[in-house]
């Protein structure tokens, strides 16, 4: 059992994705302290004055708990768009160069598929012969654009 578990943990699949993880960790990190010390502070300076934020009170004045609070929301839809392209442009394109040099295709665009007549399944490709779900025949040339 225990050189069972040993084999699936060194699988490279799971080492790749446990560094994926760790470098996703610190970037978030990173990324964080960059919205919260660089982009929140341009979104208070464009509100102006001493109030609590870019938002509405919805409650008592200076009441947190009921305050609607804009520049946060804005500043955490920046810090995801960021971090989605660190990600994607540190580690998913490089991913794919090294694949590719490797000769394996990852992150590939769906090919063409088709729906089946009997189950209605729309995840066939569109060569294959029998459903997948349902087990029937399949006619040829019902493909649609994926």
């Amino acid at each position: 059992m225990p050189k069972g578990f040993k084999n699936f943990v060194m699988r490279g699949d799971i080492v790749t994705v446990a560094v994926g993880l760790i470098i996703a960790l610190a970037l978030s990190t990173l990324i964080k302290a960059f919205t919260d010390f660089v982009i929140n502070p341009v979104i208070a300076r464009l509100q102006g004055g001493h109030g609590l934020g870019l938002g509405w009170q919805l409650g008592r004045a200076g009441n947190r708990a009921t305050y609607l609070d804009i520049g946060s929301f804005i500043s955490a839809v920046i810090y995801f768009i960021v971090f989605m392209a660190v990600v994607y442009f540190f580690i998913v394109v490089p991913y794919k160069h090294v694949q590719a040099r490797r000769g394996v295709v990852v992150f590939e665009e769906p090919g063409q598929l088709k729906t089946c007549p009997a189950c209605l399944s729309e995840d066939l490709p569109a060569a294959a012969a029998k459903c997948r779900h349902c087990g029937t025949d399949q006619p040829s040339g019902t493909a649609r654009p994926a």
